[in-house]
């Protein structure tokens, strides 16, 4: 059979019409729970009419984040222009998946669904004109296998092979991405041994939510299908370089991109300043989101170019927040980067916290510090007081503590989500701060 074409489906007859042309034999419908961990089941073809029109149903109270036993029927609506053949299994008789909406038996929206805390969030920007674009940089390592972190290479930023040994499952993995419809800007090695990125185009923030997730799959299976690991765990290398989602964003408004101004300094509008001063403002409270495991907070230190610092730059990039340097004639391209979140975060709930901090600071018309352009990493504590940069939350338990107190990462994520998101991720801290770890046995037992 020829190579499978990509789709850009509008409606469910399209679908419909797709699957019957090339002889689909199963449809994957792909959500995920509170944590962003893929969810998935199969319906056949003869299926698929009925699910547009009355959704599956499926019990949710298994599922990390959604329900109590009392209220665990669910129902599954897929999204039509999500679908796509997946890119690993065979083109005969191919497999397909679709992104869902998850709502309550009435039709009405579930408050636990990811996808409907994001586009809840979208909508609000919509009411105010602004389309939201995010770009992520999603890091992983590659290891021999899941059980310890045995180094494929030891190449470094930018190395090519014979350092590099990662570069033709690098280049499988874009292959995968293309056929499944996403654009794949550029890839290389990155700066720790057995570490790779791959950046893709820039999308609207729910396709790029969905994109995301897709992305994580693609990468593990092809990674899989080569005998080896992949992993979006943010620091499994001590002293090396963590992996991070460092998240281009911008809005648009009427066609044309809302953080330029020809007229400013630095070619940035009002709302973009105030964008800016609202993230750096709720930083603290949407890091629990952006940055949820117990392990994201070994790669939030000093030294591993990590941003743990406060503050915004154009050149700095030990900074939160980089502004790339503006070109003339690409006024579309004028955005921020948030450098903090980790690829192992749920991005549905990421892309929205930040949206939810960046509108906050245009409502509110928070004004902006002045730029950090030295290395704040190079400061010491009365530098950093005097410059006014104060710091991120050092461990998960800081990081919701912060979190418990910001009525807006609550009104971004909705009750649900945020009590059970919360209460997931106290658990965790709980379970963690009991372990004897290694480090512990070989510094105290011999000395105590």
């Amino acid at each position: 059979m020829a190579e499978l074409p990509r789709f850009n489906c509008k409606n469910a007859d399209d679908v419909l019409k797709a699957v019957k042309d090339y002889d689909v034999s199963f449809v994957q419908f792909w959500f995920v729970d509170v944590l962003g961990t893929l969810k998935s089941f199969q319906i056949t073809p003869s299926e698929l009419e009925a699910a547009f029109e009355e959704g599956m149903g499926f019990d949710g109270s298994s599922i990390q984040g959604f329900c109590r036993i009392h209220e665990s029927d669910m129902v599954a609506f897929p999204d039509p222009t999500t679908f796509q053949f997946v890119a690993w299994r065979p083109t005969e008789r191919p497999v397909a998946r679709m992104f869902c909406d998850i709502k309550n038996p009435d039709g009405t929206p579930y408050a636990g669904d990811s996808r409907y805390v994001l586009r809840r969030m979208l909508e609000r920007a919509a009411e105010k004109g602004y389309t939201f674009y995010v770009g992520p940089e999603l890091e992983f390592f590659l290891f021999g296998s899941s059980e310890e972190p045995t180094l494929l290479d030891r190449g470094g930023y930018f190395d090519a092979p014979p350092l590099d040994l990662g570069n033709d499952i690098r280049r499988e993995i874009i292959f995968a991405l293309n056929k499944m419809g996403i654009q794949v800007e550029y890839s290389h090695h990155e700066v720790a041994p057995s570490q790779h990125e791959i950046d893709l185009r820039y999308q609207e923030a729910l396709k790029m939510a969905d994109v995301s997730v897709t992305y994580r799959v693609i990468v593990k299976e092809v990674a899989r299908r080569h005998g080896c690991y992949a992993t979006f765990m943010p620091k499994p290398l001590f002293g090396q370089n963590g992996s991070g989602m460092h998240v281009h964003q911008s809005l648009f408004k009427n066609g044309k991109n809302a953080f330029y101004d020809p007229k400013d300094q630095y070619h940035l509008s009002e709302e973009c300043k105030s964008y800016i001063a609202g993230i750096l403002k709720h930083a603290p409270e949407i890091t629990a989101i952006c940055n949820q495991w117990v392990n994201s907070y070994k790669r939030l230190v000093p030294g591993y170019e990590a941003p743990v610092y406060v503050a915004w730059a154009r050149r700095n990039r030990s900074a939160l927040v980089r502004v790339p340097m503006y070109k003339p004639g690409k006024e579309a391209a004028t955005r921020i980067e948030l450098r903090s979140p980790d690829p192992a975060c749920n991005p549905y709930l990421a892309f929205a916290v930040m949206l939810a901090a960046g509108l906050k600071g245009i409502e509110e018309k928070y004004e902006l510090p002045a730029p950090v352009e030295e290395d704040i990493f190079e400061m010491n504590v009365a530098e950093r007081e005097k410059h006014g940069i104060t710091s991120l939350p050092g461990s998960l338990n800081e990081a919701i503590e912060a979190m418990e107190k910001s009525e807006v990462v609550k009104d971004a994520l909705g009750e649900h989500i945020f009590n059970q998101f919360i209460a997931n991720k106290k658990a965790e801290w709980d379970n963690y701060r009991i372990q004897i770890t290694e480090y512990e046995l070989k510094k105290y037992l011999p000395l105590l």
